[in-house]
């Protein structure tokens, strides 16, 4: 899980158990205890973005699913 603005530790996916690369992030956030600035990332490999979608959504929490780029950060103008 990448969390509260904390640098992604790891691309693996957020369902227990799964070694896989997470494809997808899912931004959620819990309203019965978390102010709207507070959200959550897990990330989910092609196989639990469903899984993980629908026990998210299960719950009535926010939540936002987008592709994770996996791509690293430019590490400055190389001219």
């Amino acid at each position: 899980m990448i969390g509260l603005g904390a640098p992604l530790q790891s691309s693996t996916c957020s369902r227990a158990d799964c070694r896989n690369t997470g494809t997808w992030r899912l931004d959620w956030r819990n309203p019965r205890i978390h102010s709207s600035d507070r959200v959550k990332t897990w990330l989910a490999c092609d196989e639990h973005v469903d899984y993980l979608r629908e026990f998210l959504a299960a719950r009535d929490f926010p939540l936002t699913v987008s592709p994770f780029d996996t791509s690293p950060e430019p590490a400055g103008d190389a001219r």
